[in-house]
């Protein structure tokens, strides 16, 4: 922390709480206008938190690298001469005479998920004069915003459970904690939520088509640049969730027979197209590579990079072979979604995640006892909880079989959280609903 930072940041709260009051009008009703402010306040604690964490307990860290060895470069050179700053974030990331006094400083220069990451945060410390901290604060703002949206997309179909919702989407804290301060994961949460929202309202509404297509295309430019898996896993089953949304409002029980299939068919052919062209410039993720990707990074962060975290874990060999990393489906599901296990705590953050994923284990058993297995599957084909629940698998395996390092998974899987929640609302939502309505009728 510098003097800068007791300076601007006090600045640039007023700003945001004075404009998140103005416009909580526009984006509330009766029932979400309680959850607003405190959603976002608690998006800016975990930044603030982010930053402590890292430089008293981790000694330094990517947030660190990002910004006091990637975009205070930027700022100084913005300070020296504003067309090199500007050039250094809207640039080509290639080293050249002009920019190179300032390009050879800065970390992850050529890699272009993190330099990503830089060039966001170097154009907000035009703004913050490179106060850490109130840069950090911008970060949580981009996260809330994309939440706020996702929470809206799923309130609007479920008014009667904003509660859960907004507990389930806003308030989880590893989301918090990690989906807030000055990482990547920030950047991806809130291009994710505002990926969904654009995408129901273009195909399931049809409204906004304008302006909800182009943030369509920034944010999944976004994903695209900084963690081009979650589009994998994001994108087949968003047309899954567009053809049964669709498909549902269909009355005729033939035409569904007749149509339904075929859709299914072009929709999966889609999909697989889809995922291809998004894996065409970094064929790694591509599926003849995914497996050798997989076996890569696992060992990498468990043994390697992630080792001295002492948070590591196994869940069988990977040869490279898809067989070998489809054999650890099962494992690689739970260890993202309800492990670490108390017992294999090792460090305070790790028992924060310990808990949490046993909270998420007992009311996901909770849930099933109460619905009862086979209404579990019938509510979990719904479109809202397939869509969710079909992300949220796909992603846990992909994170899970790939990452073999707790302290990273923490991380690695806080897009698939508020999926898996929301899955679990509507299913609980939608049985309750059901089983209320029988009720009365039988009182009738």
């Amino acid at each position: 922390m510098e003097l800068r930072d007791f300076i601007v940041t006090p600045i640039w709260l007023f700003i945001i709480y004075g404009f998140a009051y103005w416009v909580r009008p526009k984006f509330t009703d009766v029932n979400t206008k309680r959850y607003f402010i405190p959603a976002l306040t608690v998006r800016i604690i975990g930044a603030l938190a982010v930053g402590i964490i890292y430089q008293f307990y981790y000694n330094g860290g990517d947030t660190f690298n990002f910004h006091t060895h990637g975009s205070r470069h930027i700022w100084e050179a913005f300070i020296n001469n504003p067309l090199d700053g500007l050039s250094l974030i809207f640039g080509y990331s290639t080293y050249n005479n002009e920019l190179y006094s300032y390009s050879s400083k800065i970390l992850f220069y050529s890699d272009p998920s993190s330099f990503f990451v830089i060039r966001m945060a170097g154009l907000f410390d035009i703004l913050t004069f490179s106060s850490y901290s109130a840069t950090a604060i911008m970060f949580a703002v981009i996260s809330f915003i994309g939440l706020w949206a996702f929470f809206m997309t799923f309130y609007n179909e479920d008014k009667m459970r904003h509660k859960l919702l907004a507990f389930s989407v806003l308030f989880i804290p590893s989301v918090i904690f990690w989906g807030s301060g000055l990482l990547k994961d920030s950047i991806t949460l809130g291009a994710v939520g505002l990926f969904v929202y654009s995408i129901n309202e273009l195909f399931n509404k049809r409204k906004g088509l304008f302006i909800h297509f182009m943030v369509l295309i920034i944010t999944f430019l976004a994903i695209f640049i900084i963690k081009k898996y979650i589009l994998i896993c994001l994108v087949p089953s968003m047309f899954m969730w567009i053809l049964l949304r669709n498909t549902s409002e269909i009355r005729s029980f033939v035409v569904k027979i007749l149509v339904v299939p075929i859709l299914f068919v072009a929709v999966t052919v889609l999909g697989y197209f889809a995922v291809d062209t998004i894996v065409e410039e970094d064929r790694r993720y591509s599926l003849d590579k995914i497996a050798e990707t997989a076996q890569i990074t696992a060992y990498d962060i468990g043994f390697y990079t992630g080792k001295n975290a002492g948070s590591g874990y196994t869940l069988g060999e990977l040869d490279g072979s898809l067989e070998s990393m489809f054999r650890l489906f099962p494992e690689a599901v739970n260890v993202t979604l309800f492990r670490p296990y108390l017992w294999e705590v090792s460090n305070p953050l790790m028992l924060i995640s310990a808990l949490e994923s046993l909270i998420l284990l007992f009311i996901t058993g909770l849930i099933i006892m109460k619905v009862r297995p086979l209404n579990f599957i019938k509510y979990a084909l719904k479109p809202i909880p397939f869509f969710c629940l079909i992300f949220s698998i796909v992603f846990a395996f992909a994170v899970g079989a790939s990452t073999f390092n707790f302290g990273t998974l923490v991380r690695y899987k806080i897009p698939m959280l508020p999926f898996y929640l929301t899955a679990l609302v509507f299913i609980y939502s939608n049985w309750k609903s059901d089983r209320n309505e029988s009720l009365v009728a039988s009182t009738e």
